[in-house]
């Protein structure tokens, strides 16, 4: 089994501490790297309902945290919603007054349009983390953690869930994230160590970024409607080590989604954090600043940074993304100094980039996949993949798995053209990054989990 290193280095070095064979730790969002990499060998490139499906395993509730592979388990969370209390008298949207029918030139009245009610309050829902089988599908045990009831703290987008963060895996703990509604710790027995819910913020949209552990400390983001902040956790007692304010900045919003990416650069660790108007790089130690990149007006910035050839890779956020290129070497305020380079052509609002070598690859939201060269910026290609899109790339075997929103996937040849080695249909509603189990494939849909392997069964 593969060790999780506590930092990340470049492509090239996580190839050498690869292995050679199979990827039986997936540890986190994106895996061992944290950027989208496997080792593992011999993985399908065509898949269907009836064709190279080990199982399919149905999930109850709603959820979009990508898997998690340790020990011949997957973890995943899903959010199932409560039953109605039939002693309590439901509130009905009430419609609103009719409107005045409009005056006309010729003094006649044109009716006035129907307004539409309220859509109703959000259901509350019990948070939970589930532990499956590897080789079969079945569900090991299934842990409620939490119960959500505060309609604030339920909005959601229409493409989020309750339960959209990706548990993280090391040494027998599971580290169990819902954003704003709090944070636990569980054995692999499914055994809740602690829970953390001190952090609570008022969220837009739901639920969002996943944590990451370095060393002693698990850091998530905290950026909700007003007062962002970043929080580290002790890891062994859920307790608040240190929280810090994101400084001001021009984002018209506050609120974002993204996961933290640990890196090292010149021996000292770094904490990349992007938030809505500014990157920053954190000291994990303290939570202090070692350098940030304002952006202006990005918010909702949802993508993971990615790291290589010494800069960090990212995309800014909504209305329109900005993808930047930055030196990751700076102290202080680098705006001006250590952006490499910007681009606003087909960045990424959902999808992680992926670097392999020198090409950086990003998927756009509507499905076009771009080849940069990650220095310069030159183009290699801009063509158009899949439909809508919101997962992010996977590197595998030597090719690129990339999923759409509506279960459509490409697998393609890396390169400075787009070669398209297989295409496939799983006809199901996906938002969640794939996983890499052993020499198999996870597709988590809005229904199921799917095991997809090249050699073995149909499905059940």
């Amino acid at each position: 089994m593969m060790t999780r290193s506590p930092f990340l280095f470049s492509f090239g070095l996580c190839l050498m501490a690869a292995s050679s064979h199979a990827e039986s730790l997936w540890p986190e969002f994106r895996g061992p790297t944290a950027q989208g990499y496997s080792s593992a060998k011999g993985l399908p490139t065509e898949w269907a309902p009836d064709k190279n499906i080990v199982w399919r395993s149905e999930v109850a509730g709603k959820g979009w945290s990508s898997p998690v592979v340790a020990n011949g388990r997957i973890f995943i969370t899903t959010a199932v919603e409560l039953p109605v209390d039939p002693n309590a008298v439901a509130a009905e949207p009430v419609a609103p007054p009719p409107v005045a029918a409009a005056p006309q030139a010729d003094g006649s009245k044109r009716p006035a349009p129907a307004k539409k009610a309220p859509p109703p309050a959000p259901k509350p829902v019990s948070l939970h983390v589930i532990a499956l089988d590897a080789a079969t599908g079945k569900a090991v045990w299934d842990t409620k953690v939490f119960e959500a009831k505060d309609p604030a703290a339920l909005k959601m987008h229409a493409k989020n869930s309750q339960a959209s963060p990706s548990v993280v895996y090391e040494a027998g703990r599971l580290y169990a994230h819902f954003s704003h509604h709090g944070t636990a710790c569980l054995d692999e027995a499914g055994k809740v160590v602690w829970t953390s819910q001190e952090n609570a913020y008022l969220p837009q949209h739901g639920t969002g970024g996943s944590p990451a552990l370095v060393d002693d400390l698990l850091i998530f983001s905290a950026d909700g409607i007003k007062d962002p902040s970043v929080v580290a956790l002790d890891k062994s007692t859920g307790k608040t080590r240190w929280k810090v304010a994101r400084p001001a900045t021009e984002a018209k919003s506050k609120f974002s989604f993204c996961t933290p990416l640990v890196i090292e650069v010149a021996g000292q660790k770094q904490v990349i954090s992007a938030g809505s108007g500014i990157v920053q790089a954190l000291n994990p130690k303290d939570g202090s600043e070692i350098w940030h990149v304002m952006y202006g007006t990005g918010y909702s910035v949802v993508p993971r940074p990615v790291f290589a050839h010494g800069i960090i890779f990212l995309s800014t956020g909504y209305d329109k993304p900005v993808g930047l290129a930055i030196k990751a070497d700076g102290k202080g305020d680098v705006t001006s100094t250590h952006v490499v380079w910007q681009e606003t052509k087909y960045v990424p609002h959902n999808p992680s980039m992926l670097v392999i070598g020198d090409e950086l690859y990003m998927l756009a939201d509507n499905g076009l996949l771009t080849c940069r060269d990650a220095k310069t910026n030159t183009v290699y290609f801009e063509e158009r993949l899949l439909g809508p899109s919101s997962a992010s790339l996977l590197y595998a075997d030597g090719l690129i798995y990339a999923i759409d929103e509506k279960g459509a996937s490409a697998v393609v040849k890396p390169g400075k053209t787009l070669q398209v080695v297989a295409t496939s249909e799983l006809k199901e509603k996906t938002l969640a990054s794939m996983a890499v189990c052993d020499n198999d494939l996870l597709i988590r849909t809005e229904l199921a989990l799917y095991r997809v392997g090249r050699t073995r069964g149909n499905a059940e």
